[in-house]
Parts: C-alpha cells; sequence; structure tokens
C-alpha cells in the first residue's frame, strides 16, 4: 500500500504536515511526488476508460433507437397488408429496443456524471502535483536548513556542548595565565634592570663620597705636619 490510498487523500492533504511528522523527509516527498504522479496515470487511465464506454453505450443507443424505428415501419406494414398478427410481433421488438435504449441512456447519464467527476479530479491532482514539483526543492532546502539549525541548538545545549565550552574557557583561563606569568618575568627583568643601574648609581656616590673623605684627610694631615715644623 503506498503513501495515500484514494485520490481524495491526495487531494486534501497538508504536505507540510507531512513532512513535519516524517523521520526522512527528502525521502518522503520523493515519494508524495511518485504517488502523485502514479494516481495520475491511474486516474487518467480510468477517464479513459470511461470515455470508450461512453462511445460504446452511445453506439448502442443510436443502433436501438435506429431498430426502433424499423420495427414501427415493419409493424405498420404488416398493418397495411392485414397482418394483425405480425405487426403485434413487430411492435414487440420495437417495445423491447425502446426499454433497452431507455435503459442505456440512463446509464450513460451515469457515465456522464463519473467522467465529469473524473475530469475534476485530474484537473485537482495535476495542480496538487504541479504545486508539489514547484514547492520540492524549496521544501528540501527548508528542511535541511531548520535540521541545520537544529543541529547547532543541540550542540550549545547539550551535555556534550556544555563540556566542550566549559573546556574552551577552562583553556582560555591557563592561557590567560601563562600570559601573566610572562608579563611578571618582563616586569621582573625590568625591575633587576632597575636595580642594577641604582646600584651603579650608588656605588659612584659612595666613591665621590671616598674621594672628598681622602682629601680631607689628607689636607688634615699636611697641616698637621706643618705646626710640627
Amino acid at each position: 500500500m503506498g503513501i495515500f490510498t484514494r485520490f481524495a487523500d491526495i487531494v486534501n492533504s497538508n504536505i507540510n504536515s507531512l513532512l513535519d511528522k516524517a523521520e526522512d523527509p527528502e525521502k518522503l516527498i520523493r515519494l508524495i511526488v511518485q504517488e502523485m504522479e502514479d494516481t495520475l496515470v491511474e486516474v487518467r487511465t480510468a477517464s479513459a476508460r470511461t470515455i470508450a464506454d461512453k462511445k460504446d453505450i452511445s453506439r448502442r443507443i443510436a443502433q436501438l433507437r435506429k431498430d426502433e424505428q424499423e420495427w414501427e415501419a415493419k409493424a405498420e406494414l404488416a398493418l397495411s397488408k392485414g397482418r394483425d398478427d405480425l405487426a403485434k410481433g413487430a411492435l414487440l421488438e420495437r417495445n423491447k429496443a425502446a426499454d433497452v435504449a431507455t435503459e442505456l441512456e440512463v446509464e450513460l447519464s451515469k457515465v456522464d456524471d463519473e467522467l465529469n467527476r473524473l475530469t475534476t479530479e485530474v484537473t485537482q491532482l495535476q495542480e496538487k502535483l504541479n504545486d508539489a514539483r514547484a514547492r520540492q526543492k524549496a521544501l528540501l532546502m527548508r528542511h535541511k536548513t531548520t535540521s541545520s539549525r537544529l543541529k547547532v541548538k543541540r550542540t550549545l545545549y547539550d551535555s556534550a556542548g556544555d563540556n566542550a565550552v566549559d573546556k574552551f574557557e577552562r583553556f582560555e583561563r591557563k592561557l590567560n595565565d601563562l600570559e601573566s606569568e610572562v608579563e611578571s618575568y618582563d616586569v621582573h627583568s625590568n625591575r633587576n634592570l632597575a636595580d642594577q643601574i641604582n646600584d651603579l648609581e650608588t656605588e659612584e656616590a659612595i666613591d665621590q663620597q671616598l674621594a672628598e673623605l681622602k682629601k680631607r684627610v689628607k689636607q688634615k694631615s699636611a697641616k698637621s705636619t706643618k705646626k710640627g715644623e
């Protein structure tokens, strides 16, 4: 059994709703289009058979009406010859032909109704099929886009996604720590350089003070020597 079991199922179906419920929308819409195409062939075949039946019934009716006229003409001929018995037989055959023709005309009316219904169904199904074909690519593209968005959402919100985000954040924090450590070395290096320069300045000042002290001591020593003489 196909997706659709009756013509009305196709005409009244909501393709979007079917796709939303499908596990494989791409496969489903291909099957829907194929089912429509197959059904359209079946309906057109039934319509062709009905048209053939209509032509056959119409031919039979025309022949029976012709027979009816011929039997009536024979009945008149029999009466003109004084053969009432043959006239009665001819009238009996005329009535039989007329009755069958009347029954076939009723059947022909039903066939016409069926043919009109099939014609309407073919038109509806062809429109539905054209619409499905026109929308097929758009529907499949929409489904693929929605599926991709859903995967992204699941990645963001499921536990695996959370773990991935946590790992990334931990790595980022570790990287920040490493950068801070590098900066601390740079700062420490700069401080050592400053300290060394300060040491040089301090040493220079001490050397200058020592030189001045030596100079004063030498002067005092000189003065003391002069006084002793």
